[in-house]
């Protein structure tokens, strides 16, 4: 049987209110506990990653030293992968079935605050992850009390990021965060190279340039991977942002697809597993770029391989994931045309494989003539730019 919206949140609201000895209402679980970790964020914040088979719908309550989250129409899952960092507010984390719902509980070294709505996100399935609902919270004196969060457990993630970049928007320009903005391809790699000539490694340095000084004047700290015509390795790209102790890493490129109709910008996130053929080809044909080399693929550093744990895998994915799609709702809010296809893509990216949260953009399609001319224009560019200074305004970097 299809269950509404409107049902499963009265299923949430009885899951957490029903009266004990009320008859209950029989009803097949449809969704599944997946994975539970936790990880250290800065300024004393502990993140909690809730894995789901579906959409979770939720609520949340704050017993002393404990956190609990139900799960409303979800099963425990018991053999769950759980990983707990150290040095968060999480000692332990058990499951218990009641009726319909799952309860998470989370048992403390300290009693929290309630978790204020920008603090939470549900993000869409990226690549290897399905459904994960994800909890900043910090040490303090909460209410106590049930918090329905229906709009939250309801909403998209899009909805869900919004609430976390207003929070973000009035407390950027005095946080000086670090942007590496990488400007694709160069040097004896040209990229690719519309009807007219013009090369793709020639636009973004002209994009990465003016992004470079607006997001400067809006007070961030901004490095360029390349500021001239030179050819990087894409783990050197990566090794930039790792070097710069990056807050957000863009990597700026322009398309080319075999059909000349084709337009549009396109924003992907680093997944080993590509969301779909096109993502693939695209990220083969970018991390084709190292074999222009003499000495063929370079090999990551080895600093760089020993931090990509499992888990600090799944945190910049998820904070990238962020990024990419305020990025693409940016560049619609400014009339900038989408390529037809999901708001955001994931692929293997060579030049996102770091530590550092961030998003390869597809200005446009250099194979489209009118993309193409569109691309060289210096007011197009400016537009371009403007977006993403504002998707990068309203990114929550203290998430």
């Amino acid at each position: 049987m299809k269950i509404s919206r409107r049902n499963l949140l009265k299923v949430s609201f009885f899951a957490v209110s029903a009266v004990a000895c009320m008859p209950r209402m029989a009803f097949a679980a449809r969704n599944s506990v997946k994975s539970l970790r936790t990880g250290a964020q800065p300024n004393g914040k502990t993140r909690l990653v809730i894995e789901t088979a579906s959409r979770p719908a939720y609520s949340l309550s704050y017993p002393q030293n404990q956190l609990v989250i139900n799960l409303a129409n979800t099963t425990i899952n018991n053999d769950a992968p759980k990983k707990l960092a150290s040095g968060t507010l999480a000692k332990s984390i058990t499951q218990v079935q009641n009726g319909d719902s799952a309860q998470i509980v989370v048992n403390l070294t300290r009693s929290i605050a309630d978790i204020a709505k920008s603090q939470i996100m549900i993000l869409s399935p990226n690549g290897d992850n399905d459904y994960r609902l994800v909890l900043d919270f910090v040490a303090g004196t909460g209410t106590g009390t049930a918090s329905t969060t229906s709009a939250a457990a309801t909403t998209s993630t899009t909805t869900s990021n919004k609430s976390a970049s207003n929070k973000a928007q009035s407390a950027t320009p005095a946080g000086k965060y670090v942007i590496v903005i990488d400007a694709g391809h160069g040097g004896k790699d040209p990229g690719c190279i519309g009807k007219n000539g013009t090369k793709e490694k020639t636009v973004v340095l002209s994009v990465a340039r003016k992004l470079r000084n607006k997001l400067n004047d809006a007070g961030f700290k901004t490095y360029l991977t390349r500021n001239d015509d030179t050819y990087l390795k894409l783990a050197d790209r990566a090794a930039i942002g790792e070097r710069r102790k990056a807050d957000l890493f863009i990597s700026l490129h322009a398309n080319a697809n075999p059909s000349r109709a084709m337009k549009g910008f396109s924003v992907y996130t680093l997944s080993e597993k590509a969301s779909d053929e096109e993502a693939k080809k695209l990220a083969e044909a970018e991390n084709a770029a190292d074999k222009i080399g003499v000495e063929g693929f370079t090999d990551f550093e080895p600093n760089i391989r020993s931090a990509l744990s499992a888990l600090q895998q799944h945190a910049v994915a998820e904070m990238s994931e962020e990024y990419a799609n305020g990025a693409s709702r940016a560049f619609r809010n400014a009339k900038i045309e989408q390529q037809r296809g999901p708001d955001v893509r994931h692929a293997p990216f060579a030049v996102l494989r770091s530590t550092v949260p961030g998003a390869l953009i597809e200005l446009g399609h250099l194979s489209n003539a009118g993309e193409e001319k569109l691309l060289n224009n210096d007011a197009h560019q400016n537009k371009l730019v403007a977006a993403i200074v504002k998707s990068v305004k309203n990114y929550n970097f203290d998430v």
